[in-house]
């Protein structure tokens, strides 16, 4: 049989085990604990000892969490995921496995702002050394790296900036000094684009946003590809990996995560399961009504600038055509003449939510300087690339004429 397309992949997927009342879709298992018949058993599931492996406690496992996982993982072509409390946690799970004192991040500082703050000030307190450097520069980059450099991070799309960073170029670089990608994809689904493909080792993902199906629920995904050789990374050097595991998704899974505990809650994950059986089609519509409004933004003359990459007008199109298949997500950017004219504009708009998200089924907007941004100081402000004259717009499932309109009534007043 030939290989199954992307949505049929997602939704024929298996369990690992048959349900005893032959349910076709994951039931929601919310016990904490689960019962083994005999002492030999249970203690084969803490020793890794089965062919398939039982679940003993669920902030160690979860069959809902392990069937979300499951779907991303057909989904992806990833060797191993796993699925945690948040996005933000995906990403500092990730560098606890792998940093360690006196490593460095290479990374751009346009970056979401709690990701900047984890890097610039939580991890700093730990002795890992944050060195940002312009990711359209490659031998800036590639200066930047030394012995001590655990890992090069970047957004696949920058939030809110919109800049792409040559991901198959920078992993030529990576490789030859043996640093791992790890690259933040939310802002495009797997349907979209091919992380491997690209050059990531790391995929990390907020599933709150496109996977949850509208904004349900709260959660975070780490990919591993499979295809970094973890003995480069002293932190993992010592780790005596069984299995079929990674050395990084090892210590990712039988420390890291067991004991910093963002575990998925296993309502989240069927949620999250159900949103991924419709990610292709909303992805689609979103993505298609996102294209559609920046063209419209562009031709308003009250907008000063749009940021939407595969606009001409965008100095990444060439890369974003390279890299993502169909339209480049559902987030769009564009600015206006002052902060003011933005609240005054945001607080006309009847159809467009004022809140904060990436695509929920309902169309978001935000001011990000005062929102996302707005415990920095204007010298990190500065740094971070972050103007106060932008707007994000993250476009939701109403029909794309009424966005319009919506859009037009409120800068006319």
């Amino acid at each position: 049989m030939s290989q199954k397309k992307f949505s049929t992949r997602i939704i024929s997927e298996r369990f690992n085990k048959k349900d005893v009342h032959g349910a076709i879709a994951m039931p929601v298992y919310r016990n904490a604990a689960f019962e083994f018949p005999d002492s030999e058993s249970i203690a084969a599931a803490f020793q890794y000892k089965e062919e398939i492996a039982s679940h003993t406690y669920t902030r160690i496992t979860n069959p809902s969490v392990e069937n979300l996982e499951l779907k991303i993982k057909v989904a992806s072509g990833a060797d191993n995921v796993m699925t945690v409390a948040s996005g933000m946690a995906a990403i500092s799970n990730t560098f606890l496995s792998i940093a360690y004192a006196g490593s460095n991040i290479v990374t751009s500082p346009h970056l979401f702002g709690n990701t900047f703050s984890l890097f610039k000030f939580t991890l700093a307190a730990f002795g890992v050394e944050v060195r940002f450097v312009n990711t359209d520069n490659p031998e800036e980059i590639a200066s930047a790296i030394d012995g001590n450099t655990c890992a090069f991070f970047c957004e696949l799309i920058t939030n809110p900036h919109m800049e792409i960073a040559d991901l198959p170029e920078i992993s030529k670089i990576l490789k030859a000094r043996n640093v791992p990608m790890i690259v933040d994809t939310t802002i495009i689904p797997w349907c979209g684009f091919n992380a491997k493909k690209a050059g990531a080792d790391i995929e990390i993902v907020s599933t709150t946003k496109y996977i949850s199906g509208g904004a349900t629920s709260i959660g975070g995904a780490i990919l591993d590809y499979g295809t970094f050789d973890w003995s480069h990374n002293k932190r993992l050097q010592s780790v005596n990996k069984t299995g079929d595991l990674s050395r990084f998704s090892f210590k990712l899974k039988r420390e890291i995560a067991r004991n910093i505990g963002a575990a998925m809650d296993p309502d989240t994950a069927y949620m999250q399961a159900l949103g991924m059986e419709t990610l292709q089609l909303r992805f689609e519509r979103v993505s298609s009504s996102a294209f559609e409004l920046a063209q419209f933004l562009e031709g308003l003359e009250k907008v000063k600038k749009v940021g939407y990459t595969k606009l001409t007008s965008s100095p990444y199109k060439n890369i974003s055509d390279k890299l993502f298949i169909g339209n480049p997500g559902a987030m769009l950017t564009f600015s206006l003449n002052s902060k003011e004219d933005c609240y005054r504009f945001m607080d006309k708009l009847d159809v467009i939510r004022r809140a904060t998200n990436l695509f929920d089924n309902k169309t978001l907007i935000i001011h990000p300087e005062s929102t996302i941004y707005g415990t920095f100081t204007p010298e990190m402000k500065k740094v971070m690339g972050i103007e106060d004259n932008l707007l994000r717009l993250s476009v939701g499932l109403e029909d794309v004429e009424d966005l319009k309109q919506d859009i037009l009534q409120a800068l006319e007043k």
